[in-house]
């Protein structure tokens, strides 16, 4: 209805994945309805991009969004600009980029002085340090150093040459230094690889903690990314000059409408109305929710816990139901995937590292038997079909024999589909394991919730540990 008006209409997805699928499906829809459809993603020629954005309707991550708009803000003539105006969104997933992500800035940046020499020599001194020498707070992400500390780290700069003989650590003109310790000793001691990020192809990839994604040219300021490059030994990128910048929750004020839909944001609704203006209204499912929650299973040891996650895969895998195991980084999920490799039982990988895999092994988790190990990828706007994704199966089909029977090989999975389905059913559904508990409960119940959609059967369980972070 919005889309009528011709000023157009932003339907917002958290990755570039659910905004291409989304466009695909309903834009034969809007179609139909003699309306035009557009898709924004990343690092999509200029002339495309113009034109995803003249469409009635667009659809588009919240980072494209944000740094379109920040981009249009630098261009000198109005024809330029890609955005033609903010006049309504509906946001899928609402909490995570209203909520979670709300203070995350977008910023345009370039380079400024390179001091690589000095991120790498301070780099050297950190794991000289021991843990009496620092304290770690983790829930304010802070870590500073004690007083012995000091004293040591003062030895260790001037023995690398870095603080001249008789220059105190806190003096005015060794400022520089201090923050340079500062971010190295949080790069060491907070930011770890393959949970935080991942490195690939020689750069630091940053992690996103709700989404379990990469955050393609999204960099630590302050000086921080420099110290993870230098502590991963790679090209230590210089630090960037602010240019532009601005938060989702400003961004999104900027539309004259906004509305959007999740299945977890009853327990935000003060916070949506406070900053945002905006009701929240509950609508009962569909179908009444078949899916059994079962308590936590809790083990003394983490060791004990892998062992009982592999009995409970093992269990669900002989009598052929499918499972999401779900993981809170791309470490511990690769390590799960070497235990059960040891155990000969194949299984595919959801994470970072395999993210342009990501449609095939969702299309694939819901067959029978399927084992899938995902970090919160998985967790969030995944719709994981019983019995596998049938169009996925016809497209696979089709592109084996280009040359064959279109309507006959539509007809011929389509039947064994359905009998796929049903024996997925009988097996009890989705299986979803969590290994860990998140910090944030709207994330353990998105997990949840990708299994007994649609009235399916399905059970959930969270193995935990009391050696668990």
């Amino acid at each position: 209805l919005n889309a009528l008006t011709g000023k157009g209409v932003h339907v917002v997805t958290v990755n570039d994945y659910l905004a291409k699928r989304d466009s695909e499906w309903m834009g034969k829809v809007y179609a139909q309805l003699g309306m035009t459809t557009g898709v924004v993603y990343s690092h999509q020629p200029d002339a495309e991009k113009l034109a995803a954005y003249r469409a009635d309707i667009t659809y588009a991550t919240n980072n494209e969004l944000g740094f379109d708009y920040l981009r249009d803000n630098m261009k000198n003539s109005l024809e330029d600009m890609a955005q033609r105006g903010h006049n309504y969104a509906i946001v899928d997933e609402v909490d995570s980029i209203l909520i979670d992500e709300a203070r995350t800035p977008l910023i345009i940046s370039g380079p400024s002085q390179d001091r690589s020499p000095l991120y790498q020599a301070v780099d050297k001194v950190i794991p000289n340090l021991t843990p009496e020498h620092y304290a770690v707070d983790e829930k304010t992400r802070g870590v500073t150093l004690t007083e012995e500390g000091n004293d040591a780290i003062e030895d260790l700069l001037r023995q690398a040459g870095i603080l001249p003989e008789g220059q105190n650590l806190y003096a005015a003109e060794s400022t520089s230094i201090v923050h340079h310790v500062n971010q190295a000793l949080r790069a060491h001691k907070l930011f770890f690889k393959d949970q935080q990020y991942i490195v690939r192809d020689g750069e630091v990839m940053l992690i996103d903690e709700f989404t379990g994604r990469m955050m393609k040219g999204r960099r630590l300021s302050d000086g921080l990314h420099q110290a993870i490059e230098a502590k991963e030994a790679v090209k230590i990128n210089p630090e960037n000059v602010t240019y532009a910048s601005v938060t989702f929750q400003n961004y999104f004020r900027l539309y004259e409408k906004l509305g959007g839909m999740t299945g977890t944001a009853a327990t935000e609704a003060e916070e949506f109305r406070e900053i945002y203006g905006l009701g929240v209204v509950e609508v009962p499912t569909n179908r009444t929710v078949a899916r059994i929650d079962e308590h936590d299973q809790v083990f003394r040891s983490a060791r004990e816990k892998y062992d009982g996650i592999l009995k409970a895969i093992k269990e669900a895998h002989e009598k052929g139901q499918p499972i999401l195991v779900g993981t809170t980084s791309i470490e511990k999920s690769e390590q799960l995937s070497e235990l059960l490799k040891k155990d000969g039982i194949p299984h595919s990988v959801l994470n970072a590292r395999q993210h342009e895999m990501e449609a095939k092994i969702v299309a694939d988790a819901g067959k029978l038997g399927a084992v899938t190990i995902a970090t919160n990828m998985a967790g969030r706007g995944t719709d994981i079909k019983l019995g596998g994704n049938v169009e996925f199966k016809i497209i696979e089909a089709i592109a084996a024999d280009p040359e064959g029977d279109h309507v006959a090989i539509r007809e011929r999975i389509e039947a064994a589909h359905t009998g796929e389905e049903e024996a997925v059913k009988q097996a009890g559904g989705l299986f979803v394991l969590g290994t860990e508990r998140h910090e944030s409960r709207r994330i353990v119940n998105q997990l949840r919730g990708r299994s007994g959609r649609q009235g399916d059967p399905g059970r959930s369980a969270f193995f935990l540990s009391l050696e668990d972070d």
